[in-house]
């Protein structure tokens, strides 16, 4: 089973920045789709941005010019810079391997919190 750590979360004022990372445990973590994922009060678990085994990266439209997803694995790390974060923003983010419909493939980690003040 593939386990994630998040950190990176924090309190930032609207159109302030912040870097998230999750490590990835196992030895396979090159040859996955990783995704970051949101959920905010009240909302489904939504996926914000995804990055192939060869890097190419996708993201939702209300992220898109704002947020960039990154990987290295040699560390197996995925990121997420966020700038321009708004109070929309605010949600709890989770990484995970993406799954063919989209989800996540594993158990989910704690995730980190991102809360955006106006």
């Amino acid at each position: 089973q593939v386990q994630f750590v998040e950190s990176g979360g924090g309190l930032v004022q609207a159109g302030g920045s912040l870097r998230l990372s999750c490590v990835v445990s196992g030895n396979r973590f090159s040859i996955y789709a990783m995704g970051w994922y949101r959920q905010a009060p009240g909302r489904q678990r939504e996926l914000v941005a995804s990055i192939t085994s060869s890097n190419l990266p996708r993201y939702t439209d209300s992220v898109k010019g704002r947020f960039t997803i990154s990987r290295d694995n040699g560390l197996n790390t995925v990121s997420l810079q966020m700038n321009s974060l708004q109070p929309e923003d605010t949600a709890v983010y989770f990484c995970n391997v993406v799954s063919s419909t989209g989800g996540g493939a594993s158990s989910w980690g704690q995730g980190t919190q991102v809360t955006v003040s106006s």
